[in-house]
């Protein structure tokens, strides 16, 4: 185990536990790599959802000029009528 690792106690039910080593030789892996990744997945969500916020934040205060002065100069019936009917 890395110098860098802590232990941890687990708690699970006999029968997922026993379902969760023959799921784990099955891969190759020990129990602690697989929980190790698991783990990583569920926090990682979270990261680049962060990341992904930061950059839409950013790309809107960034935005070009489009000329409307930030005024809206159509309705939303004339929007409509322009990509559906048109």
């Amino acid at each position: 185990m890395k110098a860098d690792h802590k232990n941890v106690t687990l708690s699970l039910p006999e029968p997922l536990l026993r379902k969760f080593r023959v799921y784990a030789a099955k891969q190759n892996k020990s129990m602690t790599n697989i929980m190790t990744e698991a783990i990583e997945r569920m926090v990682q969500p979270d990261d680049e959802y962060e990341a992904a916020r930061k950059r839409l934040i950013e790309g809107m205060r960034n935005a070009r000029d489009l000329g409307t002065g930030g005024k809206i100069t159509w309705t939303r019936d004339e929007l409509y009528d322009e990509l559906f009917k048109g």
